[in-house]
């Protein structure tokens, strides 16, 4: 049997109870994966690069985007919430993964609530609708009235059962009386290729992606999910100016990592997305797009996400998307 000295056990003691502190203190020592869970190109990579990119400077390393797109944000969520919980995996969540998903599937693999740490917002972005310039309707009163006349012939792009691109459909079908067709997508790339080339009837999205198609001529934006016009493209009426005043509706963007991250970990984390609010080519970038900045803290965004959960259930329910 092996014996300890007093001042053996005192030093392990020591030891120890600096470990955290100490790990914590010299955190990060190596490059940062951020999970973004739809494809490479598409809107959400862009903006993650691009925090990515201005977390890196902060942090002094590098922050590496992985893409794990598929089922509306869930294989990446999934991955981020069995990962180590170092800080060095990091999740771009969204409205799906962190807070219909549970709603909308009997079996979850994980519950957002309890396997994510929430780090700090990024953005909110009001969602739009856009038709082909080809196709036989260029508003969206025209749009409803072909619906009507056509029941379910017209399909529309979605991020998966649940998701706010969904819920937003659902709720204009429900507001106009009207029947359409979801066609799930694991990202937008695929789905704009399909919509440009016919496939799809009315894309799903947000400014940045409808603005270039309508400067070169091949979309037509005609209704944006927000309380007020976008600054960016104020030729779009909102929904409510049409006469569907319940179509407001726009997902949010945030940072978590797995649960039991320490908490010095999260903190380091969440300055350094805080710091990435304040530069110029992040501001830049959210107004091009159209979104707005989420300044919250871990604390606050537990709160936001808290309320998330309450307002989406609501509408689910409203919809009546169930458990599939």
């Amino acid at each position: 049997m092996k014996f300890f000295s007093m001042a053996s056990l005192v030093s392990l003691a020591v030891a120890l109870a600096l470990s955290g502190p100490v790990s914590a203190q010299d955190f990060p020592n190596r490059p940062i994966t951020l999970v973004v869970p739809w494809p490479a190109g598409g809107i959400a990579d862009q903006a993650a690069r691009v925090f990515g990119k201005s977390m890196s400077s902060t942090l002094g390393k590098p922050v590496v985007i992985d893409n794990k797109p598929g089922a509306g944000g869930i294989v990446g969520g999934s991955f981020v919430a069995n990962a180590k919980p170092d800080g060095y995996t990091m999740f771009y969540g969204s409205d799906t993964a962190m807070v219909s998903y549970p709603f909308v599937t009997k079996s979850p693999l994980y519950l957002p609530e309890k396997a994510f740490a929430p780090v700090h917002g990024l953005s909110e972005s009001p969602l739009m609708i856009a038709v082909r310039s080809d196709a036989p309707y260029k508003t969206l009163p025209q749009l409803i009235d072909f619906a009507r006349k056509n029941p379910g012939k017209v399909n529309y792009f979605t991020l998966g059962q649940g998701s706010l691109l969904h819920v937003l459909m659902e709720l204009l079908e429900k507001e106009a009386k009207v029947t359409m067709t979801q066609v799930p997508y694991k990202g937008g790339p695929q789905g704009y290729q399909d919509f440009l080339g016919g496939q799809i009837d009315v894309m799903v999205d947000y400014q940045s992606g409808f603005k270039p198609l309508e400067a070169n001529g091949r979309a037509v934006a005609i209704a944006v999910a927000s309380s007020a016009r976008l600054a960016g493209m104020p030729n779009v009426p909102t929904f409510s100016e049409q006469g569907y005043p319940g179509v407001v509706l726009g997902p949010f963007a945030l940072l978590a990592v797995p649960a039991e991250t320490p908490k010095p970990v999260i903190d380091k984390l969440a300055a350094a997305a805080a710091q990435a609010h304040k530069d110029p080519d992040v501001v830049k970038y959210l107004v091009e797009r159209g979104s707005v900045p989420l300044r919250s803290g871990p604390d606050e965004t537990k709160m936001y996400l808290d309320k998330r959960r309450v307002i989406t259930k609501q509408l689910l329910d409203a919809v009546g998307i169930k458990p599939e």
